[in-house]
């Protein structure tokens, strides 16, 4: 390890290069220590996923159809029905085919207590399966 040179005149000058070698030691060894304790630091939560299937879902003839507009409306395959007359004709179709399927169709402006109430009655009827319709081109 070098302080100086010597030159011809015998006094030293001091060196002008910096050393190196025991900074790219020091991040060698912090680079280890990143290395084994990254693993460590990681907190997941171990769950199973449910696996995906790329076909697309077929429904079955089976479903009731249900649109909400904002306002509240409530519309039964296209006729307008009111929220009383629902649980009926929820009941109706459970006893018709237990596997009846519904679809909401809810404005995007729709309230969400309106989607609540409509998901409530349906499940009290006994209607197991109820989805959500959705148009996957507006953004």
């Amino acid at each position: 390890m070098g302080f100086g040179s010597m030159q011809g005149s015998g006094r030293q000058s001091p060196m002008a290069e910096i050393n190196v070698v025991p900074l790219v030691d020091v991040m060698l060894v912090l680079l280890i220590i990143f290395i084994i304790t990254a693993p460590l630091l990681t907190h997941s939560v171990k769950i199973d996923l449910p696996k995906a299937e790329s076909t697309p879902n077929i429904t079955q003839p089976e479903h009731v159809e249900l649109a909400i507009r904002a306002d509240g409306s409530l519309f039964w395959s296209g006729e307008p029905v009111t929220l009383e007359h629902l649980a009926p004709r929820f009941a109706a179709k459970v006893t018709q085919a237990p596997k009846t399927e519904l679809h909401i169709r809810a404005d995007k402006l729709a309230h969400y207590e309106h989607v609540a109430r409509v998901m409530s009655i349906a499940a009290k009827a006994g209607m197991a399966r109820i989805g959500f319709i959705t148009d996957p081109s507006e953004q």
